[in-house]
């Protein structure tokens, strides 16, 4: 493969783990510690993310258990955790901060049904704009020394893998909405 076709592919495999990444966090039936991933507390001045100064477990399928390493930390992580758009309100106990999804109602799983398709579309805008910028590069080429019938091959190649990402990116977009939609 042309090492002109890498750039494009590597773009388009990072769009790829970017919404995938973003589909983790939406949470499904069950309890994710990946709803947490984008949280940070200020730990003596610095933002850290949860994970990196307590312990997550799931001990239950609805059940989100925190256990910071140090007490100083609950205040923080229970306020991290109210600012952020998980909507869900933490217990606290004085030691660990338990949070309880409760089961989701049909019409919520429709409305993540959208917001997952709706980050799938913007993932194949972001492949389709990257294999327009390839196209625009390669057209560029032409007068110089690469042959019409190359540029016409890496034109062919950028389509065929644009079309491998689409594919991957639907293939993400109805795995997770299945997963949503399972009671």
């Amino acid at each position: 493969m042309d090492e002109r076709l890498n750039v494009y592919e590597e773009k388009m495999t990072k769009t790829l783990a970017s919404l995938e990444s973003e589909l983790v966090t939406i949470r499904a039936g069950r309890a994710n510690p990946h709803v947490l991933d984008k949280l940070v507390v200020d730990y003596y001045g610095s933002p850290t993310p949860i994970q990196q100064v307590a312990n997550i477990s799931v001990p239950e399928a609805r059940l989100i258990q925190i256990q910071p390493w140090e007490k100083s930390l609950l205040k923080a992580i229970e306020k991290a955790i109210n600012m952020s758009d998980i909507g869900i309100n933490p217990t606290n106990d004085g030691s660990t901060i338990r949070l309880v999804f409760p089961e989701l109602t049909e019409e919520r799983r429709k409305e993540l049904v959208k917001d997952v398709k709706k980050k799938g579309e913007a993932a194949k805008v972001a492949v389709r704009n990257i294999r327009r910028d390839g196209n625009e590069a390669f057209k560029k080429l032409k007068g110089s020394e690469v042959s019409e019938d190359a540029i016409k091959d890496m034109e062919d190649s950028l389509q065929k893998m644009t079309d491998k990402f689409i594919e991957k990116v639907d293939k993400a977009i109805d795995a997770k909405s299945k997963e949503v939609l399972t009671v």
